[in-house]
């Protein structure tokens, strides 16, 4: 029904307001009464088997959602009903901002695909936090915390830290945003020597706190294999608690959709389908280079319960799913889990 009736008028509209559309439409349809009991009827697949223990949480199964989704911590305790194992919510700034001009959202339906500059759109840690006061029990929510847009340089590290410190009483997990190409100084944030200093010094607030949270690390797909091995070092240096493999794209080789499309829709992060392929075999480098010794949690255009499978195999302790999602509707989740415990 999704395929071939919801999701052709969904796609029918722009895609970022059809985004807002969708929160207010399953925030108003989950006050109804029963109606969130359906839908953990329908998605939901409770087995001890699917139940995974990673950094120290137990997971009631290893599908997640990935940020971007729920950027401001809006729509995690409806989405749980989906029959997610988790929630990441984010990317958070300190401060609110807007974000990049739109137009910033785009579909590219012949690859699947989606190409977003949205440029960490958010109103800022304390909204979150208004928010996540209102978390269920027992639902597991990352927050992904980044830099406002114009920090400078010097300042970088306190922006996480302001995130981090905010944040550490209403989140499970910490990930550490440097891999996203819709905001300033990418280059910077992926530095080795800087990264060094930024998870060293997340790693020193955390563990001031009574109860230590896992800090893992988002970093992009288009790393070549020498990045790859300076992010096993860091990992290994800082000890944080695992990577997520990967982020979106830059790179636009073999897309289906037409150069002048392309061109048109101009920069920003690739996601869905063309990246899938790149996304497992940096899970596996990173799994194999680094002996298995530290989780990683794989996402990537996650299409199929398949696709998901292929991320497993390859190293991954856990999955996320977003472009995915959007294409293939909430069944993705629940087809997931069922391929996994089939393949146990």
């Amino acid at each position: 029904m999704y395929k071939s009736i919801i999701r052709p008028i969904f796609f029918s509209f722009d895609p970022e307001k059809i985004h807002h559309f969708t929160f207010s439409l399953i925030k108003f349809v989950s006050k109804i009464p029963g109606m969130s009991s359906m839908f953990r009827s329908l998605y939901q697949v409770k087995d001890i088997r699917l139940e995974r223990e990673v950094f120290g949480i137990k997971f009631p199964n290893p599908v997640g959602l990935a940020a971007g989704f729920d950027k401001e911590a809006k729509l995690y305790n409806e989405l749980s009903n989906f029959g997610f194992g988790f929630i990441e919510i984010g990317t958070i700034t300190p401060k609110a901002q807007t974000g990049n001009p739109k137009k910033r959202l785009f579909r590219l339906k012949k690859d699947q695909a989606i190409i977003n500059r949205m440029g960490f759109n958010n109103q800022g840690v304390e909204a979150a936090i208004k928010n996540l006061k209102k978390k269920q029990a027992n639902l597991i929510v990352g927050g992904n915390i980044g830099k406002n847009t114009n920090t400078s340089p010097e300042d970088y590290t306190a922006d996480y830290e302001v995130c981090f410190k905010a944040l550490h009483p209403y989140v499970d997990y910490f990930v550490i945003n440097v891999s996203c190409p819709n905001v300033g100084s990418h280059a910077k944030l992926q530095d080795k020597g800087y990264l060094l200093e930024l998870l060293g010094s997340l790693k020193a607030l955390n563990q001031k706190e009574l109860k230590q949270k896992p800090i893992v690390l988002k970093i992009a797909p288009d790393l070549n294999n020498q990045q790859l091995d300076e992010i096993v070092e860091v990992v290994a240096a800082t000890k944080i608690d695992g990577v997520i493999a990967a982020n979106t794209s830059i790179n636009r080789a073999g897309l289906q959709t037409s150069i002048t499309e392309l061109e048109t829709i101009g920069n920003g992060g690739l996601s869905g389908k063309p990246i899938t392929e790149r996304s497992t075999a940096v899970i596996k480098y990173l799994s194999e280079k680094s002996n298995k010794s530290f989780p990683i949690i794989g996402v990537g255009g996650i299409h199929s319960a398949q696709d998901a499978i292929d991320k497993l195999k390859a190293g991954a302790t856990l999955v996320q799913v977003y472009t995915g999602f959007i294409y293939e509707g909430p069944k993705l989740v629940k087809e997931i889990n069922k391929a996994i415990l089939k393949s146990i």
